[in-house]
């Protein structure tokens, strides 16, 4: 079984498409010998460091610009593909091909756009998101990554349901528990960022749907301020908008300024020391595909605070405190409870670690390996 994949985001690890198909790309070379796969890179496009055994070939267009991307990923892909005798076309994130002369896989992770209005961007944009939307009706199979995202699909892109597949996504092996002093790399970044032994997580983006903001406002109303700091990871927004409010002032307006930690950047390397490290990972975004923050912190032995709603619900499964990410008061409560209780910060840990043990990225490409032969026998 020859598979071509879309190697677009091949070279962005720090996306989520981007991890998605390394991950996927280097589990199936091991755990699905009978896939022979042909990684397709836009004209122009290396692929840095393919597993081996695993094919890259170059299609017959650059993806450079707006109008070069969507005939690379609607007709030279295909084409590629189709000379390399491939038998499917797998398209790792929501771009399928309206028309191909081979058997379709897309994983769509969410339908974002579709759902919330903030998301929809211009004209253009608006106009991508119709075309690969209809697209997607072409497709022999739609995988995605949970069965809130499932749902969605389903609702919004009327698919048939028989041709949606929830495949899970998993933690990498680097997200584990290290106990006390072997713990290393938490010495390492806690002397780098200046992190004191506990705190408050919140790991992700700034956009208006992470709810930050509302964040913001529960730590400084359920007291922990003088208990622990709140870190905030990941790269602040260049300026201030109502999309991607940046938090800082906010948070000097509530009188937290000197409790709230921004880290700015963190390294893929540095997430899993920085989870440990945490005595409660916040997470109250109101909507994610899967949340892979969410797994990672539970892998790590950390508890989750995450808002209702969307996938968290399947993804913390018993490691977490699922309240309405709108609803500040519940969420500081939420807080205080982890991070004061310890009986119920060891029950959660533990039941989190046994949670997290249940996804696996060798679980990932077996099943997707499966929905590759399915569509093969038609």
């Amino acid at each position: 079984m020859r598979v071509a994949i879309n190697a677009l985001f091949w070279n962005q690890p720090t996306t989520g498409s981007g991890q998605y198909v390394r991950r996927l790309v280097s589990q199936l070379a091991e755990s699905a010998p009978d896939v022979q796969q042909l990684l397709i890179a836009p004209r122009g496009q290396s692929v840095y460091r393919p597993p081996a055994g695993v094919t890259v070939a170059s299609g017959a267009l650059s993806a450079r610009g707006g109008v070069r991307k969507l005939l690379y990923e609607q007709w030279a892909l295909g084409r590629t593909a189709g000379h390399l005798t491939a038998d499917l076309v797998h398209v790792p994130y929501f771009a399928p091909p309206r028309w191909s002369r081979l058997p379709v896989v897309v994983t769509i992770h969410d339908v974002i756009p579709l759902l919330l209005r903030g998301y929809r961007g211009g004209p253009l944009v608006r106009a991508y998101s119709a075309w690969v939307a209809a697209a997607a009706h072409r497709a022999a199979a739609v995988l995605t990554d949970s069965h809130a995202a499932a749902r969605d699909i389903l609702q919004h892109l009327r698919l048939p349901a028989e041709r949606v597949h929830v495949v899970h996504l998993a933690a990498d092996a680097a997200y584990r528990p290290v106990e006390g002093e072997a713990d290393q790399e938490l010495r390492n970044i806690s002397q780098r960022l200046g992190l004191p032994e506990s705190y408050i997580l919140y790991l992700g983006g700034f956009d208006r749907r992470k709810q930050v903001p509302e964040l913001l406002q529960a730590f400084a109303r359920s007291g922990l301020a003088k208990e622990l700091p709140l870190v905030v990871a990941g790269r602040l927004p260049g300026h201030d908008s109502a999309f991607a409010p940046d938090p800082r002032p906010l948070a000097s307006a509530l009188g937290i300024a000197r409790q709230v930690i921004f880290t700015g950047w963190v390294e893929e390397a540095d997430k899993p020391a920085l989870y440990r490290g945490a005595r409660v990972l916040a997470f109250p975004s109101l909507y994610e595909g899967f949340g892979l923050p969410v797994l990672e912190a539970l892998a790590c032995g950390t508890p989750v605070v995450a808002a209702l709603g969307s996938s968290l619900d399947e993804v913390a499964g018993p490691g977490g405190l699922l309240v309405d990410g709108t609803d500040t008061e519940a969420l500081a409560d939420a807080l205080a409870r982890v991070v004061q209780d310890e009986q119920l910060h060891a029950t959660l840990r533990a039941e989190g670690l046994a949670h997290a043990a249940h996804f696996s990225w060798e679980a990932t490409a077996r099943q997707t390996a499966q929905v590759y032969r399915e569509v093969l026998r038609g």
